[in-house]
């Protein structure tokens, strides 16, 4: 039992809804649950994501295990494989085939204690939960879920089939305000939020709405939970944030970005298609080409890790004497 009521799956099923090659195991071997490689055992399905856990596989006693093509052989000397080019999607597919299994869809229109504005648009295929908020002249598209306590802000679009988990706020102010005379003035945040189709938002992710014009959240895009978005930032398809990530007012990510947990990126900056930042990095400038980032301090035991900093405090003076040196030599 995975979760809920009981449930199992024929491997012979398995194949017949995703694809894949079953091999050395029979098609109505029955698997009950779905198991890490470590500790699944004979009644359970397991996967194999990257070859250093091979050793793994071979002590593994799961009933089937799936394998990408290159691990084939050692995946049969243990036992039933699924054969598949890309066994952690494989994975991620059958765990949706088994969620459809447990029956635990979510059901479908307004939960008696949500408060939808009479000028909001709830589609009929839509699932607003428990204590939600729909304010006035948004839009909830077809397909789409609201878990319990979300908040979608007067005038934001929702597109479909997104999961907004509990306790995310759609529309909410941006941060803006305008320095006078040691006080702070108000600017009035006129834009929205608008997020596009297949977008999925943790639990407590706030998206601010724009200043003058729009967030924007493209198609396929995954926020982790206690994510912050702030005002008029755009951020392209198919872009992925995990935890405490916070993303400053008016910054453009790309497509096909993917940014670590409790890295932040600073405003107004644009970050190129496939731009992929490490954990706990601060993005100060612009990435104009795809790649790899990283800047963060390692960790050290605290006496080395002060003294390391107070060097690095130093080296702008270093360099310049460094560059006399170097002209003083020239000049010889």
């Amino acid at each position: 039992m995975q979760g809920g009521r009981r449930v199992s799956l024929l491997l012979g099923n398995i194949v017949d809804a995703l694809g894949g090659s079953l091999e050395g195991g029979l098609r109505d071997t029955e698997v009950v649950r779905i198991a890490p490689l470590e500790s699944a055992g004979p009644g359970d399905i397991s996967f194999l994501s990257h070859p250093r856990y091979q050793q793994q596989l071979a002590a593994s006693r799961a009933a089937c295990v799936i394998v990408a093509p290159a691990m084939r052989e050692p995946a049969l000397a243990r036992g039933a494989c699924i054969v598949t080019d890309n066994p952690y999607a494989y994975f991620a597919r059958v765990t949706q085939l088994w969620r459809q299994q447990e029956g635990r869809a979510p059901v479908l229109g307004v939960h008696p204690s949500a408060v939808v504005d009479e000028g909001a648009v709830v589609h009929p295929s839509a699932s607003v939960g428990p204590l939600c908020v729909v304010e006035r002249g948004a839009h909830i598209g077809a397909g789409t879920v609201l878990k319990s306590r979300v908040t979608v802000g007067a005038d934001c679009h929702v597109g479909a089939r997104c999961i907004l988990h509990a306790g995310v706020v759609i529309g909410a102010d941006g941060f803006g305000f305008a320095p006078q005379a040691g006080e702070w003035i108000k600017i009035e945040q006129l834009g929205a939020v608008r997020i596009g189709d297949d977008v999925e938002i943790g639990a407590n992710t706030c998206i601010d709405r724009g200043a003058l014009q729009d967030t924007v959240i493209e198609d396929g895009v995954k926020l982790d939970n206690l994510v912050q978005i702030g005002h008029n930032v755009r951020i392209g398809k198919h872009s992925a944030m995990a935890g405490c990530v916070g993303v400053a007012g008016s910054a453009t990510i790309g497509a096909h970005c993917t940014v670590g947990g409790g890295a932040i990126v600073l405003g107004h900056l644009e970050l190129a298609d496939n731009v992929h930042i490490s954990a706990a990095t601060v993005v100060t400038r612009s990435l104009t080409k795809p790649g790899q980032y990283t800047g963060m301090f390692p960790i050290d035991d605290n006496v080395r890790w002060e003294k390391n900093a107070a060097t690095l405090k130093q080296l702008h003076s270093l360099r310049e004497r460094i560059k006399a040196l170097e002209q003083a030599l020239k000049a010889a």
